[in-house]
C-alpha cells in the first residue's frame, strides 16, 4: 500500500515547532526550506500548496519527505559532501576559458558556433568531465562569457612586418607634430535610407518592428576628424566619387588656414589617390601630406568609431520615412558629437522641426 505524504510525515507538535526554530535559525536557505516542507507536511498541507508557497518543485517535496522518513533528521542535510571533488574546478574553467577563443570548427565538429550543449560535449572529451547544459550555463557566468555577435574581419595582404612598419611611421607622425600643422582621421560613411537592422531591448514574446520605406536612397558623407582636438569637419554628396574627398580636402583648408601642412591618416579607397585628386593636391602646394593605412586596418582610423556611434545612435532601427529627415538627424548628431571623443552625444535630448 501506498502511503500518501502527510501520512508519512506524521510527528507531534513539540517536534514541528523544533523544526520551526531551527529553519528560523538556518543559515543555510535550501536547509530551511528541507525544514519547512516537514512541517507544513506534518500540518495536513498538500504537496502542490508547498510547491507554491516555497516555489519548489514537487518532486524535492516528495524526496525530502522519503528521506525524512527513512532517515529522520540526518535526511534533511546537505549529502553532497559526500560527492568527492568537485567537477568543476579551477582547471575546468580554464580549459573553458581555452575553447571559448576558439571556433566548433577548429575541434573537428561540424557546427559554426557553439551551443552550451556542444561545449559540454568538447569539454567532456577534452577533460574527462561530464556536466549538465545548466551546470555550463553557471560555467559561462563565472567567466563573464557573454552571447554576442560576432565582427567581420579581413586579413590585411600585407605581411606583418610590413604592416607594423607602417603603423609605426604613423604613430611616430602624430607623436611628434610639430605646433602649426594639423593631423586627421579621414573616411567616408554610407547613409541609407533603409534603416540598419539591429539590436534592441523588447518584453517576453515580443519582437521589435521596423518600418522600412522599401526604396533605398543612399547619401554619403566624407568627413576628417582631428587628432590633437576631435573636432570634426564633413562634407555631404549623393555620391563617392573623387569630388567628394576633394570637398571636404576644401572644407579643411577653410577651417584650418594658417596650418603649413595637414596630415591625412586614411584608407586605401581609389577616390583618395585618383589623378582628379592628384592634381588638385599639387595646385595646392603640397599642404596635403597623406598616409595610408595598410589594408583592412579600420581600427587603426580613429574616425571609424565616429561611424559606429552614428549608426548605433542614429541609422540602426531609425523611423525616417524620406532622406532629408534622416539627414537632419546625422547633422544633429554631428554637431553634438564633436569634439570626438569625450561628448556624449547618445544622451542628448533631441528635438527635430
Amino acid at each position: 500500500m501506498r502511503l500518501s505524504l502527510p501520512d508519512i510525515i506524521s510527528i507531534s507538535r513539540q517536534v514541528r515547532r523544533a523544526l520551526s526554530r531551527r529553519a528560523q535559525k538556518s543559515r543555510d536557505a535550501e536547509l530551511c526550506k528541507r525544514y519547512l516542507i516537514i512541517v507544513l507536511l506534518a500540518e495536513g498541507r498538500s504537496s502542490v500548496t508547498i510547491q507554491r508557497h516555497l516555489k519548489v518543485a514537487r518532486a524535492h517535496v516528495s524526496r525530502t519527505a522519503w528521506r525524512y522518513f527513512t532517515e529522520g533528521d540526518a535526511g534533511l542535510q546537505d549529502q553532497r559532501e559526500e560527492n568527492g571533488n568537485r567537477k568543476v574546478d579551477e582547471n575546468f574553467l580554464e580549459e573553458l576559458r581555452q575553447l571559448l577563443r576558439l571556433a566548433p570548427t577548429d575541434c573537428g565538429w561540424e557546427r559554426s558556433s557553439w551551443s552550451r550543449e556542444l561545449l559540454a560535449r568538447e569539454m567532456a572529451r577534452r577533460t574527462g568531465v561530464r556536466v549538465s547544459r545548466s551546470t555550463l550555463g553557471t560555467c559561462l557566468k563565472i567567466l563573464r562569457a557573454r552571447w554576442g555577435r560576432a565582427r567581420a574581419r579581413v586579413l590585411c595582404p600585407w605581411r606583418k612586418a610590413r604592416r607594423q612598419r607602417r603603423l609605426r611611421e604613423i604613430r611616430s607622425l602624430l607623436s611628434t607634430l610639430k605646433p602649426d600643422e594639423e593631423a586627421f582621421y579621414v573616411d567616408e560613411v554610407d547613409l541609407d535610407l533603409n534603416p540598419r537592422i539591429g539590436p534592441d531591448w523588447t518584453l517576453p514574446g515580443q519582437q521589435r518592428w521596423v518600418l522600412t520605406p522599401g526604396q533605398n536612397e543612399k547619401r554619403f558623407l566624407a568627413g576628417a576628424l582631428s587628432h590633437r582636438t576631435g573636432h570634426l569637419v564633413w562634407v555631404e554628396g549623393d555620391q563617392k566619387r573623387s569630388w567628394l574627398f576633394l570637398n571636404l580636402l576644401r572644407a579643411v583648408l577653410r577651417r584650418y588656414r594658417r596650418a603649413p601642412v595637414l596630415h591625412l591618416i586614411l584608407d586605401n579607397y581609389i577616390i583618395h589617390y585618383s589623378k582628379i585628386v592628384k592634381t588638385a593636391l599639387a595646385e595646392w602646394g603640397g599642404r596635403f601630406r597623406l598616409h595610408f593605412l595598410p589594408p583592412y586596418s579600420p581600427d587603426e582610423n580613429r574616425i571609424e568609431r565616429l561611424w559606429l556611434q552614428l549608426h548605433a545612435n542614429v541609422t540602426r532601427n531609425h523611423r525616417c520615412r524620406t532622406i532629408s529627415r534622416l539627414l537632419t538627424k546625422v547633422r544633429h548628431f554631428l554637431r553634438n558629437a564633436t569634439p570626438f571623443p569625450g561628448s556624449q552625444p547618445s544622451l542628448a535630448r533631441v528635438a527635430y522641426a
